[in-house]
């Protein structure tokens, strides 16, 4: 009996541990901007000889075009507003299509990429796909909705090497981040799915044909009235 109450509270410990861990992992980022990521991390060490440096400048939200928030939401998370950090109803549109389909969708959410993008790698493990639920539920307790697009619009991988929105208008638009277009920031959004295969600065067919989709898609976010323009700048 003696035995069985000391394994019980061991396990309950190392849950207070785990719990304790991760709480001190995302709470900061309500507030700070992270140094790094281990996306980052993983293109700096895998990057071929003359890639060049990485590209990555944090930038606030108040230095962000809207066209960018909103070309986000269309593109990768349109009920980004109504979720808890997980879209049951696209999880299981997605589960039907792969089951018909060789090609495999997903259906993550803004709040779990930003997981993925933070803390984890690529991949479809099991493993990862719970450590990414895992830190999905504490980003969006922890965190308010604005601050998660802010961190997925600072920490996303617009090119091989380039991280960020302001890296990526600097990079393929010669301007920062808040003077992007609806165009630009529509192109910008449309290489997200594959940032090494699609390119904003030699778009294909599939990535122009992609952007009109996301324009289109954006139009609908914001006669939705889910995303004001004055509360993304409001500090």
């Amino acid at each position: 009996m003696a035995r069985r109450f000391r394994f019980r509270r061991l396990v309950l410990r190392c849950i207070l541990l785990v719990v304790a861990a991760t709480i001190l992992l995302v709470l900061p980022l309500r507030w700070l901007p992270p140094l790094t990521s281990s996306f980052m991390l993983i293109t700096w060490a895998t990057k071929s000889e003359g890639a060049g440096d990485l590209r990555y400048d944090w930038v606030g939200r108040q230095a962000i075009s809207r066209h960018a928030v909103t070309a986000l939401v269309a593109a990768e998370d349109q009920r980004f507003f109504e979720h808890a950090g997980f879209d049951f109803a696209a999880i299981e549109k997605a589960l039907r299509n792969n089951q018909q389909q060789r090609r495999v969708k997903g259906a993550s959410t803004i709040s779990q990429q930003v997981a993925k993008n933070l803390w984890l790698w690529p991949g479809r493990s099991w493993l990862r796909k719970g450590l990414e639920a895992w830190f999905t539920l504490w980003l969006e307790l922890l965190l308010p909705k604005q601050r998660i697009l802010e961190l997925h619009l600072n920490l996303a991988q617009y090119g091989p090497v380039t991280f960020g929105v302001e890296a990526a208008a600097r990079q393929y638009f010669r301007k920062p981040a808040d003077q992007l277009n609806r165009h630009e920031a529509a192109l910008l959004a449309a290489v997200l799915p594959n940032p090494v295969r699609y390119r904003a600065a030699s778009p294909s067919r599939y990535v122009t044909s992609r952007q009109r989709w996301i324009m289109a898609q954006a139009r609908r976010v914001e006669r939705a009235g889910a995303f004001s323009a004055a509360a993304w700048r409001r500090n």
